[in-house]
């Protein structure tokens, strides 16, 4: 029978002193954040029609503006209006949103009958 060996920490790797890699504090090491919550960037798929491309790109927009109506505190379509949503996409930095875009954020947003349950 085998036993569980201990959960304790292992100990600290040393690197050795013969490289020569200049180490630098970490007070100016330089950190490029642009979004905390962004997830990392995949390249899209190749070889779909231009619509397609057109399309993921107003979804992925529109998804942003969404969740930045939601975090200001607009939680229905009939708050969200054009002037609003331009707003919002003037505060978080993305290009003046077009009308379909504007109606698509509209629909991610729940509608009233859904949250009173």
């Amino acid at each position: 029978m085998a036993t569980a060996r201990p959960l304790t920490k292992r100990p600290p790797t040393h690197r050795s002193a013969s490289k020569s890699t200049p180490k630098t504090p970490r007070s100016t090491r330089s950190v490029s954040v642009q979004c905390p919550l962004s997830a990392p960037k995949v390249p899209l798929p190749a070889g779909q029609p231009r619509e397609w491309y057109e399309t993921h790109n107003r979804q992925l927009k529109a998804m942003r503006l969404a969740i930045a109506l939601l975090d200001s505190g607009v939680y229905t379509p009939a708050r969200a209006t054009d002037q609003r949503i331009s707003g919002t996409a003037a505060r978080i930095g993305v290009r003046p949103p077009s009308r379909a875009t504007c109606r698509l954020v509209r629909s991610f947003l729940p509608t009233l009958g859904a949250c009173a349950r």
